[in-house]
């Protein structure tokens, strides 16, 4: 499916799911900076929009009804708010206690256990391949812990994994053993382990398997 349709299907769908204000929060509040951020870092990491819920409603520390620009809710109880952040209305046009609220509604929100990820309008349309970088690190354990099957990942294998996606390439075993200071052959293992767990997949040269890269995030993943 292409994103056009995707997209909306999507509106449509949460449109006729709602009603009231969450309904007309949903018409007035998705415009063209949230569709970019779909169309530009989202759709090209994972071809879905599943789980992924726009104008999202949450509330603050006196129950004041307030709505994220989207809000992720994979099937494993995770809870992450997305902000996709314009320059005039987000930071020039806010007074003090404006700014004082957003910083403690976020805090709120953390401590409510929301993980919160915010991006500029400014990268979402002109530097996306960053957007698409920090999302991913932010949500790589979360999708490790589904895509492993249920299977549990070792605190080392963890660190690997993030390794992986921090270095933006193939994973050498050198690099392992560089970084967190083991012997090559631990450092093999660790990586053969993450790739029969489905998490990365070996890059064959001449010589056999030389590193390992992460393996591509699509629809057909279970969250």
């Amino acid at each position: 499916m292409e994103f056009e349709q995707a997209h909306g299907n999507f509106l449509e769908m949460h449109t006729n799911d709602r009603g009231g204000e969450r309904r007309g929060r949903l018409l007035r509040g998705h415009n063209y900076a949230e569709k970019l951020f779909l169309q530009n870092v989202w759709w090209p990491l994972f071809e879905s929009l599943e789980h992924l819920h726009p104008e999202y409603e949450v509330y603050d520390w006196n129950r004041k009804s307030q709505f994220l620009d989207f809000a992720f809710l994979p099937l494993n109880g995770a809870r992450f708010g997305i902000e996709c952040d314009g320059y005039q209305s987000h930071i020039k046009d806010m007074d003090r206690e404006k700014f004082s609220y957003a910083l403690n509604r976020d805090t709120f929100l953390t401590g409510m256990g929301w993980r919160l990820l915010h991006f500029s309008f400014d990268d979402i349309q002109q530097r996306p391949e960053v957007c698409r970088m920090l999302l991913q690190l932010a949500l790589a354990p979360y999708l490790a812990r589904n895509r492993a099957g249920g299977e549990h990942l070792l605190s080392k294998e963890k660190e690997v994994l993030r390794l992986a996606w921090q270095l933006g390439r193939p994973v050498r075993p050198k690099d392992v053993t560089d970084i967190f200071q083991m012997n090559y052959r631990t450092a093999r293992k660790l990586l053969s382990s993450l790739s029969a767990k489905g998490m990365l997949q070996p890059v064959t040269g001449g010589r056999g398997i030389r590193s390992y890269e992460l393996r591509p995030m699509h629809q057909d993943q279970t969250w």
